[in-house]
């Protein structure tokens, strides 16, 4: 069946429909549409429900293939969005505006996992316009972050922080720049793992990936900054690259899988996602955070972990359009813990 498939991303474009000249990952998805033969329209920089209302009359698409990481510049009012394609029927691809706001809320997903039990890094938080009180449980070294941000922005080498001194003057950052309250969560010493999963109640899991950090200084600590993700020369400077992870210790990459897969239905996630875990050197393993919609352009590591069990690129995001259709039809596409196979 021929789809009619609307893109919608936050990013702005020069001309809806045109591919040259887009965004790296929308052009990448939108290529993959066009390739399994169905029709595209692409609305960028969407800042009004309006704009979406008027396209979803006029052209009535099958489907919504969302890649939008804020809504009037704020990635927590996304979830509001996809809920208003729920109320108009409007089947989307991805996660369900419930689990996006938990896995986006890091405070709340962290109560929440804790509850379950989850192994994750102790943490407290910090909202804006209170004083900076350490908890006296919460031992250093730490690291800060945004609460609500996601894509590591905001986090530098200066995130890692030992003394209250540091502490205070990284959270006063975070809510003078960003403009977010603050969350400092202990640091775990280790290997830095991701794991992609696809699927609303049936979840399959990719294989184990790794960040390499191949040439940073000595004193350097091993974390996934801002300029670690997103800065080209950056990476290839210090050595830094992703692939699967390799003399993993007997056992741990199921533990991962399993533990992937109940974090995605106590979050009740739908669609894809990638969870970021730490791998101590006595096997440990503590999850960093759960990311609902990671990624999606063709070289990006969830792409890349499904291409090596033999998904490829245009067979990846016509499974992503069928997950979306599914979720639309049987409702939201929502699970909770103990939901699924």
């Amino acid at each position: 069946m021929k789809l009619r498939v609307l893109v919608l991303t936050h990013q702005s474009v020069e001309q809806p429909g045109r591919v040259k000249g887009l965004w790296k990952t929308e052009r990448h998805v939108i290529s993959a549409i066009k390739r399994l033969k169905h029709e595209t329209r692409l609305l960028g920089n969407v800042e009004e429900v309006a704009a979406i209302r008027t396209i979803l009359f006029e052209w009535k698409p099958h489907i919504t293939f969302n890649l939008m990481e804020e809504f009037r510049g704020e990635g927590i009012y996304v979830p509001y969005v996809l809920g208003y394609l729920q109320l108009m029927r409007q089947p989307f691809t991805g996660c369900n505006p419930t689990g996006l706001q938990l896995a986006d809320d890091k405070v709340l997903a962290k109560k929440l996992l804790r509850y379950h039990r989850i192994p994750a890094p102790d943490f407290a938080f910090f909202p804006r316009g209170r004083a900076t009180r350490r908890p006296r449980r919460l031992p250093f070294p730490l690291i800060v972050k945004s609460s609500t941000e996601h894509g590591s922005v905001g986090i530098a080498q200066a995130s890692l922080v030992t003394s209250d001194e540091k502490l205070t003057e990284r959270v006063e950052f975070i809510h003078s720049q960003l403009g977010t309250d603050a969350v400092a969560e202990q640091y775990i010493e280790g290997r830095e793992l991701y794991l992609g999963v696809i699927g609303n109640r049936r979840l399959q899991t990719f294989p184990v990936w790794e960040m390499r950090f191949e040439n940073l200084p000595d004193n350097a600590p091993r974390i996934a900054t801002e300029r670690v993700k997103w800065d080209l020369e950056y990476q290839k400077k210090h050595g830094i690259k992703t692939g699967v992870a390799k003399d993993l210790p007997d056992g741990v990459a199921d533990r991962i899988a399993k533990l992937c897969k109940r974090v995605y239905r106590i979050l009740g996630l739908s669609g894809y996602a990638r969870m970021d875990f730490r791998l101590t050197d006595d096997g440990k393993i503590f999850l960093l955070e759960p990311n609902p919609n990671p990624d999606l352009a063709r070289d990006e590591d969830f792409a890349e972990s499904a291409k090596a069990v033999g998904i490829e690129y245009d067979k990846l995001i016509g499974r992503v359009l069928r997950l979306g259709l599914q979720a639309g039809l049987s409702g939201s596409g929502e699970r909770g813990e103990g939901s699924g196979t």
